[in-house]
């Protein structure tokens, strides 16, 4: 009877993990591109400058994702997505305030500094209640939160909910509550799996100096950070661009949301069929790389097609995006010597290379749409290209290597 509370209890946990995903960080977050029209209009604001805001949500994570990640691994993963979604709550909500860019501007700072330790969080916790082949399956369901906050917030945010609330602000405020309410649910949650007990790695007592010198010796965090920096940054410019793009083009308000949700809604039904192959065949590293190169492809074609074949490209580019972002992250919590333990300090590390891709990449491509409203894609497609090379030096991490996820595992050969 023990054993099978604690298996209902941890897909409680994974069932939480998921939507906090959608409804703390993807919908308040991906509601923005949708909303840029509006947004733009009642401010005054211009191409550059929304695509500076779209970037200034990894403003934040360059500084403190590190600074994030030891804070999750030292207090544990409970009062870690707690606060977190508390913050982002409070946040998000802020930026329903804002009257012009520096405002605006100020506010997403502030939501994707509050926003950075939940994904951190939501994964460290699949690395503690979930181990082995289940790993992958895990990573795989919260990313499906995600792609299914995305869907929603990009479909629905613009179309139903702004004329539904009487504008975007009240969008934004509805969206802080939510989060205020998945705070608390966290708060009343069991901090680990009783049965695991240290062995989980999450004992909430990680001394920071152990952890950072433990994680900036693995060579892989660093090339993972390196491929998160392309590839994410590429997404990134092409999400905040291409509502923008395509109703600049003749598409409707309709067309053009619905085209970023289809993006989000192939990812969302095959992160987890990917996952599932991964975790089934016991490789990571060859799937991590395919989901990479359809990004390249998928956001290269943009640069040259259109009509019906724009539908084609968005779909090939988000086909693995999410099922990219759970791959990446099981790697790194497999990488020998991170297990749970250490998995926040990791992933601090990698966001902070990659939140600079996801702030640089959005101004520099929009800024290229003075040469032609296509060639910012062709732009983001080269820059999560030049990632790929990385793939050279990555090493498998998958469970038929036998890697070992214990909390204590040595440093391995592989370090700088």
């Amino acid at each position: 009877m023990k054993n099978s509370h604690h298996s209902n209890y941890k897909w409680y946990i994974l069932s939480l993990a998921a939507l906090t995903h959608t409804f703390s960080v993807a919908m308040p977050q991906m509601c923005m591109p949708v909303l840029f029209s509006e947004i733009s209009d009642e401010l005054g604001l211009s191409l550059v400058e929304v695509g500076t805001i779209w970037g200034m949500f990894g403003v934040a994570g360059i500084f403190v994702s590190l600074f994030g990640g030891l804070i999750g691994d030292r207090i544990g993963t409970k009062r870690m997505l707690a606060f977190g979604c508390l913050l982002a709550g409070l946040a998000g909500g802020l930026r329903g305030l804002a009257v012009g860019f520096t405002s605006l501007a100020a506010t997403v700072v502030l939501f994707g500094l509050a926003t950075i330790m939940v994904p951190m969080g939501v994964h460290k916790t699949c690395g503690v209640w979930f181990t082995g082949k289940r790993l992958g399956l895990a990573n795989g369901v919260v990313a499906v939160g995600m792609a299914l906050g995305f869907l929603l917030g990009s479909m629905f945010s613009a179309t139903v909910l702004s004329p539904l609330l009487g504008g975007w602000r009240n969008v934004l405020f509805l969206y802080g509550a939510v989060s205020l309410v998945i705070s608390f649910l966290w708060f009343l949650t069991r901090t680990k799996p009783a049965e695991v007990g240290q062995a989980s790695g999450d004992s909430g007592t990680v001394p920071f100096r152990r952890a950072v010198s433990r994680v900036v010796r693995i060579k892989q965090v660093w090339v993972i950070a390196l491929v998160v920096l392309g590839v994410g940054g590429c997404y990134q410019g092409m999400l905040g661009y291409l509502p923008l793009y395509l109703r600049e083009i003749g598409w409707t308000a309709a067309s053009a949301d619905g085209a970023l949700a289809s993006f989000h809604g192939i990812s969302m039904a095959t992160a987890i069929p990917l996952t599932l192959l991964s975790d089934r065949l016991g490789i990571r590293k060859p799937l991590l790389f395919i989901a990479a190169l359809m990004a390249v492809i998928g956001v290269g074609l943009l640069s040259v097609v259109s009509g019906p074949l724009v539908w084609v490209a968005v779909l090939i580019a988000g086909m693995a995006r999410d099922g990219f972002m759970a791959l990446y992250i099981t790697m790194v919590i497999e990488t020998e010597g991170v297990g749970a333990a250490y998995t926040g300090t990791a992933l601090g590390l990698i966001y902070t290379l990659g939140k600079l891709g996801n702030v640089f990449s959005p101004p520099l491509g929009n800024s290229f749409a003075s040469f032609g409203l296509n060639v910012p894609f062709m732009f983001w497609a080269v820059w999560a290209a030049v990632a790929l090379i990385s793939f050279y030096f990555i090493r498998e991490s998958g469970v038929g290597k036998g890697v070992r996820m214990s909390a204590t595992a040595e440093i391995p050969s592989d370090r700088l």
